[in-house]
């Protein structure tokens, strides 16, 4: 089995996991996938070579059956050199709420760790908000991301663990910091924690 073919999991409505957490429609995410890749015109045996992803997961993913992991989305929003969350935001009206617990939920494969996108930025400001839930445990390492991101993150509650592999830095509540994201880098929760993360792609 591809490294990356685990990433995708059946979509089984009797899952508890996938239950107790709003995630974002697969409809989206497969009609995202096959809007960028005919916009950046290659085929889906390309995308799945350059994401690292068997081509069966790929078409499983397209076709809206697949339940793809936060590792798998960032490989291929890598792969297309757009922003992670333009594979998983439906449109949106001028005037947007949302509630606690609710927006785009996305787990690790890896690491208790819980990413909701809050917000995009437009094809020019490219920027999104995302609000980081991490338990203590396995980090969460991620690879680098699109060239000339950059990651700005608060901590809410809690202490994490955070930048780049070679030169993380500890954060308490109000702390701030801000690193380059197209590098590896990861996330670890020192005690149950909760921050908010601004990528931006420059």
């Amino acid at each position: 089995m591809n490294e990356r073919e685990a990433f995708v999991k059946p979509n089984n409505p009797s899952d508890g996991a996938n239950m107790q957490q709003p995630a974002p429609p697969l409809a989206v995410i497969a009609a995202a996938l096959r809007r960028e890749r005919d916009r950046a015109g290659i085929t889906l045996t390309e995308l799945a070579r350059r994401a690292g992803l068997a081509k069966s997961t790929l078409s499983q993913l397209e076709a809206g059956t697949g339940n793809p992991s936060i590792e798998t989305l960032w490989a291929l929003g890598v792969a297309l050199d757009v922003p992670f969350s333009r594979l998983v935001e439906p449109p949106t009206s001028p005037v947007r709420i949302i509630r606690a617990g609710e927006g785009p939920r996305l787990r690790s494969d890896h690491a208790d760790f819980v990413a909701t996108l809050l917000a995009t930025g437009s094809p020019q400001t490219r920027r999104d908000i995302y609000m980081m839930e991490l338990e203590p445990g396995e980090p969460r390492e991620a690879a680098a991301h699109i060239p000339g991101s950059v990651e700005h993150i608060v901590v809410s509650k809690g202490r994490i663990r955070t930048g780049p592999v070679d030169e993380p830095v500890e954060l308490g509540p109000g702390d701030y910091v801000t690193f380059p994201g197209d590098v590896p880098h990861r996330y670890e929760a020192l005690e149950p924690s909760w921050a908010v993360l601004i990528m931006e792609h420059r």
